[in-house]
Order: structure tokens, then C-alpha cells, then sequence
């Protein structure tokens, strides 16, 4: 049996060791520790995994009727999985250049909220980055056409991207943020 009304996002810790490895076997840990929040994911959603493959530009492909798709930082990795197209994103929350302001966002967007604090920032950036990771689509490439379209509070907003609605949901947690396509579902994450 398939549950479709939640979607379970799962956050994993990643342990002390692999946070100091080099980058090459940092980056193979790191992959493996987000398939484990994904088979987490699929087990709490009472879904069965098939081969999870990708296509020739890295993007996770349907598997059985499954959708998948993972995020990873240094510090933590993230996954879902979900009976249709899904998307997950994790940022840790620090200054960087102020010039991604412009390139994230356009002026009218910014006038949704009332803040351009970096946690803000990273609401916008790491939802259009789950939007198009449920999409399949390159992150840079359609950026700008992710547009954030109503902010309905601190954890919730909504992003037209090709013609379509997409709300997404964000968690907070440790000075970092991540947001899943939420859609119709209920959201019920995990952090361990």
C-alpha cells in the first residue's frame, strides 16, 4: 500500500569522520548517507524502492512510479520520496555575495516578504532549487524563470514555474534551511 496524503523528508547528521575527508571521498560518502535518508523516506511512506538510476545530466529518474531526489551539504544530507514528481533542497544559512540577490530573485519578488536577510535568500534559493529538481531541470539554467509568486508564512510559499503551482514547505534546523515541493501533501520531516 502507497500512502499519498504525507510525504515524509528525511534530514541525516552526517558524522564527524566523513566531514573530514578529503573532497572526492567526502562527496561518495555523502551520496550514500542521502540514499540512506531516502530508503528512510520510502519506508516511513510505505514505499518500495526500485533501481534508483539517473539520466546522462545526473537527474533522478522514476522508478516503478516512484520519484525520488536528494540534496547534501557538509554537515547534513536530505531526501524524499513520493508517488509524484518531488524535490528537496538544503542550504546552511551564511552571508555570501549580495550579487545572488539579484540573480535568485527579481525586485517584485523580493516585495513579497519584508526582509532580504540571508535566511530569506535561502528560502527563495533552495525552493526554486526543489522546484526544478521535481522538474528535472538544471538549477542554473531555469533559475530565473522559477518565480516566487505569494509567500504564505515563515515555512510556506508558492513558486509558478512553466505555467504550474508549486508550494513548498521549508524545515529549519541547526542554521540551516531545507524545502521540499509540498504540493497537496502533508509534510511531516524527520531530522537524525
Amino acid at each position: 500500500m502507497i500512502k499519498t496524503a504525507t510525504l515524509y523528508p528525511v534530514i541525516l547528521s552526517v558524522p564527524e569522520p566523513t566531514r573530514a575527508l578529503p573532497v572526492k571521498s567526502k562527496n561518495a560518502d555523502l551520496s550514500r548517507y542521502a540514499r540512506e535518508a531516502l530508503f528512510i523516506s520510502a519506508q516511513k511512506s510505505e514505499i518500495k524502492l526500485g533501481q534508483l538510476t539517473k539520466d546522462a545530466d545526473g537527474v533522478p529518474l522514476p522508478s516503478d512510479g516512484i520519484y525520488w531526489s536528494l540534496t547534501h551539504k557538509p554537515k547534513y544530507v536530505g531526501a524524499v520520496a513520493g508517488t509524484t514528481p518531488v524535490g528537496i533542497d538544503l542550504e546552511y544559512i551564511s552571508s555570501r555575495s549580495k550579487a545572488l540577490f539579484k540573480r535568485t530573485a527579481d525586485e517584485d519578488e523580493w516585495a513579497l516578504g519584508d526582509s532580504r536577510s540571508w535566511e530569506f535568500f535561502y528560502r527563495y534559493w533552495t525552493s526554486k532549487e526543489a522546484v526544478v529538481k521535481a522538474v528535472g531541470s538544471g538549477i542554473l539554467k531555469d533559475l530565473s524563470e522559477c518565480r516566487v509568486i505569494e509567500i504564505i508564512d515563515q515555512n510556506n510559499l508558492v513558486i509558478n514555474y512553466r505555467d504550474k503551482r508549486w508550494d513548498i514547505e521549508h524545515f529549519y534546523f541547526n542554521n540551516h534551511i531545507a524545502s521540499v515541493v509540498k504540493d497537496s501533501f502533508n509534510i511531516q520531516w524527520t531530522l537524525l
